[in-house]
């Protein structure tokens, strides 16, 4: 049984740290591309951040959140996590954690990913 649950989703005022939890099924898990992505109302969902859980476990960051957001997993929770810092407005969105079907090349690509979890509100302020 395919679960992808996420949660640490809130309000912050811009400049402020919010931290992202992936709690994924063991099946879904391993070897996989486990991603976020966010979306905003009216607009295409997009990548923001990707991991590939394995010993190298490679990560993947859209320009516009690199050395803002850092990605990690948590091999002995099956849990990717997403560390939001020096939050702008602009990061006000729908997250969304998400995962490929196999071991596929990872990236940002939305249309790799074939499971995803039912999103948590993250609000930032000016």
């Amino acid at each position: 049984q395919v679960h992808l649950a996420e949660s640490g989703g809130g309000s912050v005022q811009a400049g402020g740290s919010l931290r992202l939890s992936c709690a994924a099924s063991a099946s879904t898990y391993s070897r996989r591309c486990i991603s976020w992505h966010r979306q905003v109302p009216g607009k295409e969902r997009e990548g923001v951040a990707a991991i590939y859980t394995s010993a190298n476990n490679r990560t993947y960051y859209a320009d516009s959140v690199k050395g803002r957001f850092t990605i990690s997993q948590d091999n002995a929770e099956n849990t990717v996590y997403l560390q939001m810092n020096s939050l702008k407005p602009e990061d006000t969105a729908m997250y969304y954690c998400a995962a490929t079907a196999f071991p596929v090349a990872c990236s940002l690509l939305t249309e790799i990913f074939t499971y995803w979890g039912q999103g948590t509100q993250v609000t930032v302020s000016s």
